[in-house]
């Protein structure tokens, strides 16, 4: 009986966060959240490729990331390429300002938008998140990803390494869509920089051809 309980359980984990995939190799909207990525207050096609997120003038360790986004095929950055963030306060909550909507009820106030540049740069200041206040899991900022001629899709988080939290274990399960999300941090000029390149498709089933 433990059994057949555990099953129905298992399968609604994996399918709360996996991607659906369509017929025809293209992603559908299927992981949790993934929709939010059209909740930008900027219409696409006149974001930047920098943004400081709301938190960053907040008190707590300032933090700036950057990267290029490549094409599939690892070497040709790709233009136009929107990218969506989100993630904890200081204390660990996706805290509200009290006039969220959509899915700001769920990850709070704490996120931004960008559009690679024709070098594929993107750049976004933001503090660094607290982990969850259970502390059952790494520190990290939720991204996803719309690339001009493909759905919307989740890739790995971004993480830390020198994060105690960040284990062996949890190393080893990293599933690297888009590439690995565990940057190293430098501190440079009262911040924290660093650097997270990302490649279009890597990793994600039944990614368009």
């Amino acid at each position: 009986m433990k059994q057949l309980l555990i099953i129905p359980f298992v399968f609604l984990l994996i399918t709360h966060k996996a991607c659906t995939q369509s017929n025809n190799g293209r992603q559908k909207v299927g992981c949790e959240g993934c929709e939010a990525i059209y909740e930008s207050p900027i219409p696409f096609n006149k974001l930047s490729w920098i943004d400081t997120l709301p938190d960053f003038n907040e008190p707590g360790p300032k933090m700036v990331i950057s990267g290029i986004i490549y094409k599939a095929d690892g070497k040709t950055p790709a233009k136009d390429v929107v990218l969506y963030i989100y993630h904890t306060d200081q204390k660990g909550y996706y805290s509200k300002k009290g006039n969220e909507k959509g899915w700001g009820l769920r990850h709070g106030y704490i996120r931004g938008w960008v559009r690679t540049n024709e070098k594929g740069q993107y750049k976004f200041y933001t503090l660094r998140p607290a982990s969850y206040p259970e502390r059952n899991a790494p520190q990290h900022i939720h991204p996803v990803i719309k690339e001009p001629g493909v759905n919307e899709y989740y890739i790995d988080e971004f993480r830390f390494d020198d994060d105690p939290l960040l284990t062996s274990t949890e190393r080893a399960g990293e599933e690297k869509r888009g590439g690995s999300g565990i940057i190293k941090l430098q501190q440079k000029n009262g911040m924290l920089e660093g650097e997270r390149n990302l490649i279009l498709g890597m990793n994600i089933p039944n990614y368009p051809k």
